[in-house]
């Protein structure tokens, strides 16, 4: 496409919002047709109109905001559908950043800031799951800070798994010589330890020890989401530093974290990460990329079978990274896959815990759950941890991570004596 002149004011103009490619937009509403919101929502007016269409009101009168941008699940489904490479779904979030007011200030501040509950939450946790599960607490939380009273919390864990990895520190340090680091993120570190702790198991089993940044923040999603900005590139800054001391590979067991990290930082935040993108990796690619150069191998327990479903999240899909986690588990001999169409869950992080967005948010999943379901698979595989909330709650199936059905699934001592010549 020939590139338009440009002077004086125009020009300047340019320069802010090119990074975007917005005046590419050729209006041929191919992202409206992929939106999950818009076929839930009549009252959003789609990807389109909210972000290019938009943006040019915003340019001409920055006091321009329409209210209906917080229906944006920021799903990426409309950048992966625009021939023109626009990217959509940043010109909303970086508007939603720049002029939105939190609905509920206490609540979202509450949803966003997963380090600081996750720490006070784990010390009490045989009391607070309890308590969060209990009906009478739900709606007082959904009159009180407009949490919908329908919605499932995660369960916190005993222990922290930075308190378990320290633990470890010492052993993996003793036993290996090439090391990757491990961005766990909140989920892993409050909720669901056995996850890294699969991954431990996985890379330990690859010849590969573990180590953990030295200080690591929340990725900084939620922040975003919800409007804290400013403290997700506090958040963004202090992971970043923590990155540059190290010349490792940085692995994730996290789609949205990854994607946040990757993209987010820099096309929403406005933060240089050019010296470490190419270094953050999702844990399965990693994986697949070293076992088809032939530096990895896989042994695997010979009575193992499982019916699987992978679940493409949102953020793999804008990625193009669900070929490496749906391969990895077809190596696995006795798995029988299934990969059905990628559809939205609707969970969309916290959007869906919020009670203004809970019918929608389960509207747009509906067509997910009742594929998954008819399926019947003996679990359910996901890279991306809150799509797993929505699906275990909407379903009843279980849900894993690829990396803990590979850790399930390989037999460790041959493994690393495979790994180990």
């Amino acid at each position: 496409m020939w590139p338009r002149r440009l002077s004086g004011g125009d020009a300047m103009q340019e320069k802010n919002i090119s990074k975007d490619n917005f005046e590419q937009c050729l209006k041929c509403n191919l992202c409206a047709t992929v939106c999950p919101m818009m076929a839930a929502n009549p009252h959003y007016p789609g990807p389109k109109q909210a972000g290019p269409d938009g943006e040019r009101y915003r340019l001409k009168d920055p006091k321009f905001f329409d209210l209906t941008l917080k229906y944006c699940l920021n799903c990426k489904r409309c950048e992966v559908a625009c021939p023109s490479g626009v990217k959509v779904g940043d010109i909303i979030q970086k508007a939603r950043l720049a002029y939105a007011r939190q609905h509920n200030p206490l609540r979202d501040f509450t949803l966003a800031s997963t380090d600081l509950v996750g720490s006070i939450a784990v010390p009490f946790s045989t009391i607070v799951n309890p308590v969060m599960a209990s009906p009478a607490v739900k709606t007082l939380m959904d009159s009180v800070l407009s949490v919908d009273k329908h919605r499932s919390f995660p369960k916190y864990a005993r222990n922290c798994f930075t308190t378990w990895m320290k633990r470890e520190a010492a052993s993996q340090q003793e036993k290996f010589t090439r090391f990757v680091t491990y961005f766990h993120g909140c989920y892993v570190n409050y909720n669901f330890p056995s996850l890294g702790q699969d991954l431990v198991t996985v890379m330990n089993a690859c010849n590969y020890g573990v180590h953990i940044p030295d200080k690591e923040r929340c990725c900084g999603v939620a922040m975003i989401s919800n409007g804290f900005s400013a403290k997700a590139r506090r958040n963004a800054m202090t992971n970043l530093k923590a990155f540059r001391k190290t010349d490792e590979t940085i692995l994730t067991t996290s789609s949205t974290c990854t994607f946040t990290m990757r993209d987010e930082y820099e096309n929403v935040l406005g933060i240089d990460t050019s010296d470490v993108r190419d270094r953050i990796l999702l844990a399965t690619k990693w994986l697949y990329d070293k076992i088809e150069r032939g530096e990895i191998s896989l042994a695997f327990k010979s009575g193992y079978h499982k019916k699987i479903t992978y679940h493409t999240a949102c953020h793999m899909n804008k990625m193009g990274w669900a070929i490496y986690s749906t391969e990895l588990l077809r190596m696995i001999p006795g798995v029988e896959l299934t990969v059905p169409g990628q559809k939205c869950c609707g969970i969309a992080g916290t959007f869906g815990f919020k009670k203004e967005n809970y019918t929608y948010s389960q509207k747009i999943g509906q067509e997910l759950f009742d594929t998954l379901k008819a399926l019947e698979p003996e679990v359910v595989a996901c890279d991306c941890e809150t799509c797993k909330w929505q699906i275990e709650m909407s379903t009843g199936l279980t849900v894993m991570n690829p990396i803990s059905i590979l850790a399930e699934a390989i037999d460790v001592e041959a493994t690393r004596k495979l790994n180990s010549r």
